[in-house]
């Protein structure tokens, strides 16, 4: 029976492998796959770099609109830091920490809750859109779908006072992010992130990584302010809003 189940899935042009692991992955009841859990990930402080190739890879190259090189080179943190000013990092900064994320997933959402200043972010899963009644917000407003068991995440309306990376590559408000969720086996996850932001990069691009599921550790406390005495005594400032965007090229 085994060898007839192997021939027939060749003779439908199938790969028993990759049949074999969608069946290995863990499901929900409701038959869903379950990202549930814990799951380290991969500090990602230049999203635009070509990666390490092993568990994170970007397009290698900086595909910048006029706009896009003349805000990336006139970034300076020194002189308006949001991080360091404990402000919202916004969700691609927050999806590139090399702390820990929690995902808790139910029947009808998802939750990303971020072990980096105890933020959280709620996706409703029954594929429709409210962002177009809410203000733009520092982690944008999504909708969810799927396409077979890979769980799409878009997201747009972002408030634009954030930063895709540590290195400060620039986003505006027009700012689309699609996240894909793939579940490899049972203990990795395929994430895919696709950034396409007209006025700063030219095309659409990629951002890949792997993460792994944990079971021997829970998220801890997580605080922003406390002991930043940078902030405190001054060296680190809120940056100015009024210039945080360049949308022309003079």
């Amino acid at each position: 029976m085994k060898t007839f189940s192997i021939l027939l899935l060749a003779c439908l042009g199938l790969s028993s492998f990759s049949i074999t692991a969608q069946d290995d992955i863990p499901r929900l009841p409701w038959g869903k796959p379950d990202f549930n859990g814990v799951w380290a990930r991969p500090y990602v402080p230049n999203m635009l770099a070509a990666g390490n190739g092993r568990n994170q890879t970007g397009p290698g190259e900086e595909p910048f609109t006029e706009a896009g090189r003349r805000n990336f080179d006139n970034y300076n943190p020194s002189a308006g830091d949001y991080t360091g000013s404990c402000l919202p990092f916004g969700l691609l900064r927050a999806m590139n920490s090399p702390d820990p994320i929690q995902f808790i997933q139910t029947k009808d959402y998802f939750g990303y809750l971020y072990e980096q200043n105890t933020w959280f972010k709620v996706v409703n899963l029954d594929g429709m859109y409210r962002g177009q009644r809410l203000p733009e917000a520092w982690y944008g407003h999504s909708v969810a779908t799927w396409e077979g068991d890979t769980l799409v995440v878009t997201t747009n309306k972002f408030n634009g006072k954030t930063r895709l990376d540590t290195i400060g590559h620039p986003h505006s408000d027009q700012l689309t992010v699609t996240e894909r969720f793939t579940l490899r086996n049972a203990d990795t996850l395929d994430y895919v992130v696709t950034v396409d932001d007209p006025i700063y990069y030219t095309h659409p691009w990629n951002n890949t990584r792997v993460f792994e599921r944990q079971t021997d550790f829970d998220l801890i406390e997580y605080s922003c302010m406390e002991n930043n005495k940078s902030l405190w005594e001054g060296r680190v400032v809120p940056p100015d809003y009024e210039n945080w965007h360049t949308y022309d090229t003079e």
